[in-house]
């Protein structure tokens, strides 16, 4: 299919947040964390947060993966693809909450254990940054020591990414180049070859799209996706049409209160000034007073 949208959120939670395909989901964490052969995750246990939208055209932009490591490490993928400028803040308020989730009353801190939120944004974000992938953690802003590692947020911004070589990609930027729609079925498959998670991916989205109840699922919110930017690009031209005739009747109005009160200086009577101005007699009478 061409154009296939590899972030709709039906696709990409069938993609990443089932546990028969839990093997692609540790090959993207792997990536993402830069993990190696030795220290990378093994197993992941998907925590079911009933975050699906209650209707095919309902909610668009939020999807939200949660699951556990091996190692206990919390970790949460969201794919967002309406641009939102809060995005910083949400994302701390998720991560706190998964922080805070692990412990029951009573419970003692060291069995907190490290969360991650992974971002995964189909707009740019990090107006001050040029990399597409940015890690933030929690540091003393004078010495740029880490407090703890128990706080880690990526935003990945997909417009940012460029393949730069295609021989010596790794794991991260094969799985971004999937989910960005930059690359041709033919440019996958070379990435395939030196990351078979893609290639199994590749073979899952064909799949897919081959069931006519998923695609037409998939078709309903890409439509609902297509409206959302239709009627939110038409309130913002009609509020800047309206903003523009407010703006001008407000100066319109300025113009003629200095008008009022210059004639008022030259002794000018107020129902001359009413019908030269456009003004109401309550107004003009206010401005004589004020003017005393």
């Amino acid at each position: 299919m061409e154009n296939f949208n590899r972030l709709n959120d039906l696709y990409f939670k069938k993609l990443l947040g089932d546990k028969k395909r839990k093997n692609l989901t540790l090959s993207f964490l792997n990536g993402i964390l830069n993990k190696d052969d030795e220290n990378c995750f093994t197993d992941i246990t998907f925590l079911d947060k009933d975050n699906e939208p209650l209707t095919l055209d309902g909610k668009l932009s939020k999807l939200d993966i949660r699951a556990d490591l091996n190692d206990g490490t919390q970790v949460d993928i969201e794919v967002q693809v309406c641009p939102f400028k809060l995005m910083a803040e949400r994302s701390l308020y998720y991560w706190s909450k998964m922080y805070s989730e692990q412990l029951e009353k009573g419970a003692e801190y060291k069995k907190l254990k490290k969360a991650i939120a992974i971002n995964l944004l189909a707009f740019d974000y990090l107006e001050d940054e040029q990399d597409w992938h940015n890690i933030y953690n929690l540091l003393n802003v004078k010495s740029y020591n880490k407090l703890t590692d128990h706080i880690e947020i990526h935003f990945l911004e997909l417009p940012k990414f460029t393949l730069k070589d295609m021989r010596k990609i790794r794991a991260s930027e094969a799985w971004i180049a999937y989910f960005s729609g930059k690359y041709s079925k033919e440019e996958l498959e070379e990435i395939a070859m030196t990351t078979p998670a893609i290639k199994e991916a590749v073979e899952f989205e064909d799949t897919f799209l081959q069931n006519k109840i998923e695609r037409r699922a998939y078709e309903q919110r890409e439509k609902a996706i297509r409206d959302y930017y239709s009627y939110m690009s038409a309130f913002k031209e009609e509020g800047l049409e309206q903003g523009l005739q407010e703006g001008i009747t407000l100066g319109m109005k300025k113009a003629n209160i200095n008008t009022a009160i210059n004639l008022l200086k030259l002794g000018v009577d107020v129902d001359t000034i009413v019908k030269g101005t456009g003004l109401s007699i309550q107004d003009v009478e206010a401005l004589k007073i004020k003017i005393k």
